[in-house]
């Protein structure tokens, strides 16, 4: 308890799976948590059940592809908490098309949510944890963003460019103690996951994880829950994975 005690988070995606578990863990280790998602009924859930168990957070629907929604969301932070400390880019979604199947809107629309998204997250929190005198980006990438995978073009360049972007941003912001790591989950079971799951493909997923079962979201947010505190003050421009020693062979 209290690993995160006087900071103030901010965690897209949070409406249901990693993400939701991540605002539920930030909150019980002492965070005042802003939760985003669209899907604004469920993220109130969220946000309902961490005030139920004493913790402090605010739920705000969010396009994480639309900068002036960005600037509503640290404005409303701001005003609620005082100060922004930590930025978890956890929102993403999946099109899992090769790269000659994909249309030019499919591929945009993972741009626009899974890099671009981090980006304006980026630039609009940068700027209130240099004010705060430090802070922590967490983008969360995937073991796609480190090895190929088939069948998921768009996904997987989104997240290399991701990971790239973090160490730039590392690099950038290290002199004003801001850093920037990012996470890579191997098969996490999610509802984003579940979706385009059937038996055959859990299956072949189980076959890839040397550990002998898939990941769990408590299994991410632990990683994401060192990077956001104090902890890992020495650690900036590194990739954290998380995969089950998927991609240890």
């Amino acid at each position: 308890m209290g690993r995160l005690d006087g900071k103030v988070a901010i965690i897209t995606g949070a409406a249901n799976g990693q993400g939701a578990t991540e605002a539920a863990l930030f909150a019980k280790e002492g965070a005042k948590v802003v939760a985003t998602d669209l899907e604004i009924e469920a993220l109130q859930e969220v946000v309902d059940q961490i005030r139920a168990n004493n913790g402090e957070a605010i739920a705000i629907q969010h396009n994480v592809a639309s900068e002036e929604e960005w600037k509503s969301v640290v404005a409303k932070g701001i005003e609620a908490f005082g100060k922004i400390d930590v930025l978890v880019n956890n929102a993403g979604v999946s099109e899992p098309r090769t790269l000659l199947d994909i249309s030019m809107d499919q591929w945009q629309k993972v741009m626009d949510i899974d890099l671009t998204g981090c980006v304006l997250g980026m630039k609009n929190t940068i700027p209130e944890m240099q004010k705060a005198g430090g802070g922590s980006v967490i983008n969360i990438s995937s073991i796609g963003g480190l090895v190929g995978m088939a069948g998921t073009s768009p996904y997987t360049a989104a997240k290399g460019a991701l990971r790239s972007l973090s160490k730039a941003a590392a690099v950038e912001y290290a002199k004003q103690n801001v850093r920037v790591n990012s996470v890579h989950p191997g098969i996490v079971v999610t509802p984003m996951i579940e979706e385009h799951f059937d038996e055959q493909a859990k299956q072949y997923y189980e076959s890839l994880t040397q550990l002998p079962r898939l990941g769990k979201p408590e299994d991410i947010a632990y990683g994401v829950l060192y990077l956001a505190s104090d902890e890992s003050s020495f650690m900036t421009g590194s990739e954290m994975v998380i995969d089950g020693g998927w991609t240890a062979l």
